[in-house]
C-alpha cells in the first residue's frame, strides 16, 4: 500500500499537508460531487495555504481560537487544514445550537472570531442568533465587534457571496491574506509544536452541559493514523463522509483519516440517503462512514432506487450501538465486507478500539474491536478501580497518546476524567475477552436497577432486534416506587407494520428473564438525538417518566 511517511508525535497538522502534497500531489484530496468542484493533494495544500493567510491578515495569533458554525461545506475542511498550518485552534459549534447553546460556548471557549453559513434549514438562522446574540454587529466595521455578551469575539466571517452587516466574506478573508507572504506563513507553522492544542471538540451533551475538549497535532494525527491502519487506507481510497465535520467522527475519522493515509475526502454537506449513495457512485468511493440509523436509511433508499456500491469495501460504523442485523445488511447489500466498528469518546480524539478489516464478520458484529495501535485498554471495576479478568463487566479505561490534553478551563472536570496514573475513565461499561476484544454493554449511568437487579439496556435492544417488525428499538429506565426503577422500550416499526404492547410482552416471555422484559413499550417515528448522530437516552427517559406520570416517582428517587 502507498501511505505517506512521517512521525507521529513529531509531525504537525500543518507539516503533515506538505507531506502529503510533497509525496502524492497528484492523487485526488477533495470532491465534493454535488458541487463540481475537485481538488489535488497539491492543489488542497494551496487552498489550506490562502486559508491559513487569510486568519493570520485578521491578526489571529498562534494559540488563539476560532470557532466555526457551520456544515460540511468546503470551507470548514480549508478551516481544518488552515489552522493546523498558522496554529490557531479550530472550536467547533453544533449546527443544532441556537442562541443559548451558541452564546454558552463562544463565551467558554474565549472564541476572537467566528466563521458561519447562513443556515442549515433555513437561508438565514444562524444570521438570526448571531445578530440576536450580539446586535451590535449590525452598526459595527467588519473585525471590530464589541459585544456586551461576548466581549471576546472581535471578527464574524460570513461563508458564502453574500454581504451581511459587521461580517467579512470567505473571499475577502482569502483576498486579505494575499498580503501575508509565504515565508511569514512558513514562519509560522515551523513554530508550532505536536504537543499544541489544534482542535477543541465540545462533548455532545447528551447528559449535560458541553465540555471544551483539547487535542492536539499529536493526538489527532496518531488517533487518524491509527484508524486508517485498521480499514486499510491508502491513496487508492475515497471515502464518502457525511457524518458531521463539528464532530470527532466527521474531521477526525472523517478528514483527518483520508489525509494521513493519503485517500480522498468525498465529504456530503448535508445527510440525505440519496445525497450519500449519489456520492458513492459518483465518486467510487471503497469507504463509507456514519451512524447506524444513516445506515439503515441508505438501506431503505437502496431499496426503492438502484446505486452502484460495488467500490465500497471499508468504513466505520460508529457513534451508538450497532445493531448486529443492519451491520450484516451493509455487508452483504451495500458490498462493504470490510466495515469496522470504532468504540471512542472525544477525550480520546476519539477512537478507542476498532475491528480489523481481517477480522472474521461475528467479531465485526457482535464486538467493538480491540484496542488501537499503541493504545491501552482495561476494564476496571468501577468501585474500586482495580483491573478485571477477562469475561467481567466494568468500566472501559484507556491510556496513550491519544487521550485529551483536558478540558478547557475545567481542571475539576478533568482530574475526574483523567486519574493519577493517566487513565481516561470512559464511563461505559463493557466486557473483554481473552483475545481483547471488547462489548460495551452500556453506560454506567444508563444501567437500571430495578429491585435490586442490575439490568443492561444494550441486552435487551439486540434481543428486541430480532423481532421482524422491529427497526431499531432504545431501552431506558423510567422511575417506579415498587421497584426503584422499570424497564422501557422504544421502539421503532419497520414501514407498514403495526405491533402491540401485548404482541412484544408475549415475545420477550420465556425467552428472557423475567425482571428484564420491558414494563412498557413506546411505538415512535424518530428519536431525540445530538446533531451528530447520538441518540439521547436521557430524553427518552424524561419522556416515558411524563408519559406515564412518574414525576413524583422521579422525585423520589432524587430526594
Amino acid at each position: 500500500m502507498q501511505l505517506p511517511q512521517y512521525d507521529v508525535g513529531k509531525t504537525t497538522i500543518g507539516q503533515l499537508v506538505d507531506i502529503v502534497a510533497e509525496q502524492f500531489g497528484e492523487s485526488r484530496a477533495l470532491e465534493y460531487h454535488s458541487m463540481g468542484l475537485s481538488y489535488t493533494y497539491r492543489e488542497f495544500r494551496e487552498v489550506c495555504n490562502d486559508a491559513a493567510r487569510g486568519f493570520m491578515a485578521l491578526g489571529i495569533e498562534k494559540g488563539e481560537h476560532i470557532a466555526m458554525w457551520a456544515n460540511n461545506v468546503p470551507e470548514w475542511v480549508y478551516s481544518q487544514f488552515g489552522t493546523g498550518k498558522m496554529g490557531a485552534v479550530l472550536v467547533t459549534v453544533n449546527t443544532n445550537y441556537r442562541s443559548f447553546e451558541l452564546e454558552y460556548l463562544m463565551k467558554q471557549s474565549d472564541a476572537t472570531t467566528l466563521l458561519l453559513i447562513g443556515g442549515v434549514r433555513e437561508a438565514d438562522e444562524y444570521l438570526k442568533v448571531i445578530y440576536e446574540v450580539c446586535p451590535e454587529l449590525r452598526t459595527c466595521a467588519p473585525g471590530k465587534l464589541e459585544s456586551a455578551k461576548l466581549p471576546r469575539l472581535r471578527n464574524v466571517v460570513f461563508i458564502g457571496e453574500e454581504k451581511h452587516p459587521g461580517m467579512f466574506t470567505w473571499a475577502e478573508i482569502v483576498e486579505m491574506g494575499k498580503a501575508v507572504t509565504d515565508d511569514e506563513l512558513k514562519a509560522r507553522q515551523a513554530s508550532l509544536d505536536p504537543d499544541d492544542v489544534i482542535n477543541m471538540q465540545y462533548t455532545s451533551g447528551t447528559t449535560g452541559f458541553p465540555k471544551g475538549v483539547m487535542l492536539t497535532h499529536t493526538n489527532l494525527i496518531g488517533n487518524a493514523r491509527s484508524l486508517g491502519e485498521c480499514m486499510r487506507l491508502s491513496s487508492k481510497d475515497v471515502m464518502c463522509i457525511p457524518v458531521p465535520f463539528f464532530h470527532c467522527f466527521g474531521c477526525v475519522l472523517g478528514t483527518l483519516t483520508c489525509v494521513v493515509s493519503a485517500s480522498a475526502m468525498a465529504p456530503v454537506v448535508a445527510f440525505t440517503p440519496a445525497a450519500v449513495l449519489e456520492t458513492v457512485q459518483a465518486s467510487g468511493c471503497t469507504a463509507l462512514h456514519g451512524v447506524p440509523t444513516m445506515f439503515i436509511a441508505e438501506l431503505e433508499e437502496m431499496k426503492k432506487k438502484h446505486y452502484d456500491t460495488s467500490r465500497l469495501r471499508t468504513g466505520i460504523m460508529a457513534g451508538s450501538p450497532c445493531p448486529i442485523e443492519v451491520m450484516k445488511q451493509v455487508v452483504s447489500d451495500m458490498g462493504a465486507s470490510e466495515m469496522t466498528i470504532v468504540y471512542g469518546q472525544t477525550e480520546a480524539s476519539p477512537g478507542i478500539t476498532q475491528t480489523r478489516t481481517s477480522d472474521s464478520l461475528e467479531r465485526r458484529v457482535s464486538t467493538v474491536g480491540r484496542a488501537l495501535p499503541e493504545v491501552e485498554v482495561r476494564i476496571a471495576d468501577p468501585v474500586t478501580g482495580d483491573t478485571l479478568e477477562p469475561g467481567v463487566q466494568g468500566e472501559l479505561c484507556t491510556r496513550g497518546y491519544h487521550v485529551m490534553k483536558g478540558y478547557y478551563k475545567n481542571p475539576d472536570a478533568t482530574a475526574n476524567a483523567i486519574d493519577a496514573d493517566g487513565w481516561l475513565h470512559t464511563g461505559d461499561l463493557a466486557i473483554m475477552d481473552e483475545q481483547g476484544y471488547c462489548k460495551i454493554t452500556g453506560r454506567i449511568k444508563d444501567m437500571i436497577i430495578r429491585g435490586g437487579e442490575n439490568i443492561y439496556p444494550r441486552e435487551i435492544e439486540e434481543f428486541l432486534y430480532t423481532h421482524p417488525k422491529v427497526k431499531d428499538v432504545q431501552v431506558v429506565g423510567v422511575p417506579s416506587r415498587k421497584y426503584g426503577e422499570e424497564v422501557a422500550a422504544f421502539i421503532q416499526l419497520v414501514p407498514g407494520e403495526q405491533a402491540t404492547n401485548e404482541e412484544m410482552k408475549t415475545f420477550c416471555t420465556d425467552k428472557i428473564a423475567f425482571h428484564k422484559i420491558p414494563a412498557f413499550f413506546m411505538f415512535v417515528d424518530e428519536y431525540p438525538t445530538t446533531a451528530s448522530g447520538k441518540i439521547q437516552k436521557y430524553k427518552l427517559r424524561d419522556m416515558a417518566t411524563q408519559e406515564l406520570g412518574r414525576e413524583a416517582d422521579a422525585e423520589i428517587q432524587t430526594a
